[in-house]
């Protein structure tokens, strides 16, 4: 347990204290406990100031990303001098100058298997920031083998979900996981991620107060937390609706008769390794070809507001018009697709192979960001 408060920090969390059903008991609840943030991305971040603002009394943050230009439509923590810093020092170094009665922990690395269950041990509640399959499944089978409540929320477009996962309530029943709710994770490249789909700047700020929220009430024992309800909100038409989320019986990790006992290749359990073996062309390799005069057609996936940022020429078909647009792609010859970073133009060599028996496509590895960094540095970097 941590020594009591300063008459500073008494006035610091005053408002707090005001509360008719919140007093210091339940910020020395806030002081002694601890939270470990998974990505400190559109929702990580704001989850990140107001749980340093409330006064956690350690706050563990895990990201290996850098801030880039197209993270400050949405990821409020940063501004337009922490381009290229790695995030978690700079929040580290926000979060200070927010409270520095909060301890900072930082993990600039990618949470895997290998190091997560030594990463999450340490804290009391987990708030799960990020924006992939693969990693909310490690998080939640992570939070079960360790016993944590795991606080979730998603975004897409104008769309967000949030529930409290693994959450045992004081009469001791134990609430469901992701697990419950999916048991399997979707087709590879079937739901787009925010950079092919978009996402509205302020919805990671909504959720990620939501998910705030929900932490404060689970370490004070206040109200009534998100446990075994899944809320779904649509701020294009402003809906909000809750459904019942029940724990399964069948689910392999937590259900009446387990089948993993431990943490598992999640790459591999959302199919993400599969579409990784595809023909790569490398950036080097392509400005080789175009100052040869090589035969090739390059073509563009993106979005065409993207094409204005940064463009490297080609023929522009966006990814979810591909499949009317098959006609316009060759058969014979090179085609090479190029997106920002490689990934939704992976996706489309892929299926162009896989399902419409492409032999002659090939990937451009790390798209436009690659062509900057090794062969262009005029291009922005977005």
């Amino acid at each position: 347990m941590q020594e009591g408060f300063s008459a500073q920090e008494l006035a610091r969390y005053s408002r707090h204290l005001n509360l008719p059903d919140f007093d210091e008991a339940h910020q020395k609840k806030l002081k002694d406990s601890s939270v470990l943030i998974v990505g400190v991305g559109g929702l990580g971040a704001p989850v990140s100031l107001y749980l340093t603002a409330a006064g956690i009394g350690t706050i563990g943050i895990v990201d290996f990303d850098i801030v880039e230009e197209s993270n400050l439509q949405r990821q409020v923590l940063f501004d337009t001098d922490d381009l290229g810093q790695l995030k978690v020092e700079v929040a580290e170094r926000k979060l200070k100058k927010l409270n520095p009665y909060v301890n900072i922990k930082i993990y600039p690395k990618r949470l895997e298997a290998s190091n997560a269950l030594q990463i999450l041990q340490d804290y009391d509640v987990v708030a799960d920031g990020t924006d992939n399959f693969a990693t909310r499944y490690l998080v939640n089978d992570a939070c079960v083998l360790l016993g944590i409540p795991n606080v979730y929320a998603s975004i897409f477009r104008f769309e967000g979900q949030a529930s409290v996962f693994n959450f045992k309530d004081d009469n001791d029943h134990l609430g469901p996981n992701y697990r419950d709710l999916f048991p399997s994770p979707p087709p590879p490249g079937l739901v787009p991620s925010c950079a092919e789909g978009g996402v509205l700047g302020v919805l990671p700020g909504i959720l990620g107060s939501i998910q705030a929220n929900e932490v404060l009430k689970i370490i004070t024992g206040i109200g009534t937390p998100l446990s075994g309800r899944l809320m779904l909100m649509d701020t294009f038409d402003f809906n909000i609706r809750f459904l019942n989320v029940k724990k399964r019986d069948d689910n392999p990790i937590s259900g009446k008769n387990p089948t993993q006992t431990g943490l598992i290749n999640y790459n591999e359990f959302c199919g993400m390794n599969i579409i990784s073996n595809v023909p790569t062309m490398t950036v080097t390799q392509l400005d080789q070809m175009v100052k040869s005069g090589d035969a090739f057609t390059l073509i563009d996936v993106r979005e065409p507001y993207e094409k204005n940022i940064a463009d490297i020429g080609g023929i522009m078909i966006p990814k979810g018009e591909i499949e009317n647009r098959l006609s316009e792609i060759p058969k014979q010859g090179v085609t090479i697709f190029y997106c920002r970073s490689g990934k939704r133009s992976k996706s489309v060599v892929k299926k162009l192979i896989n399902q419409h028996h492409y032999k002659n496509v090939f990937n451009l590895e790390g798209g436009i960001l690659a062509w900057k960094e090794q062969i262009d540095d005029s291009l922005t970097k977005y």
